[in-house]
């Protein structure tokens, strides 16, 4: 049998009973290809402007700081981390959004530099949530208290419609 990237044998695994995928580009190793990275498909903005209240508007500024570290935070975990300009969060800096397609959005404040770890733990939930929802007891507790927003979907619009007349 052919895939896209190696021929599986016939023969099966006695341990598993799992077949062997074989070839140029997978080399032996037991087993399906592994999947996509866990957090891919989230994005996690950073608002590189910002900066809390009283800060000094020194250069590089806090939110600058935080999408560095978000970066390394994220490698090899599939999440895109992107610097912003100004999320409008000012009063709450630093602060990051979380988009995800077909999902709902998030946008978080009152984040420090040292917040990159939640972030992509909060992605990594996000991106594991069948429902396009992020758990809120399994996240950082900084994305607990930090919550600023969520936002629904374009497409959710129409069937939101049918809620503008409750209490």
């Amino acid at each position: 049998m052919k895939t896209d990237f190696c021929s599986v044998s016939d023969d099966a695994s006695p341990e598993t009973g799992e077949a062997a995928l074989r070839g140029p580009d997978c080399g032996p190793h037991p087993g399906p290809r592994p999947g996509p990275p866990p957090g891919e498909g989230v994005t996690v903005l950073v608002c590189h402007s910002c900066r809390r209240p009283g800060d000094p508007e020194t250069l590089p500024r806090p939110g600058t700081r935080l999408a560095e570290a978000a970066e390394r935070a994220a490698a090899d975990t599939g999440v895109a981390v992107r610097r912003v300009g100004c999320l409008g969060n000012c009063k709450r800096g630093i602060s990051a959004a979380m988009l995800r397609q077909g999902s709902w959005s998030y946008v978080f404040g009152d984040l420090t530099e040292d917040s990159a770890g939640d972030l992509v733990k909060g992605a990594l939930l996000y991106a594991g949530a069948g429902d396009g929802f992020m758990p809120f007891r399994a996240r950082p507790e900084s994305l607990k208290r930090g919550l600023i927003a969520r936002l629904p979907t374009l497409d959710i619009l129409p069937s939101l419609d049918m809620l503008k007349d409750l209490p």
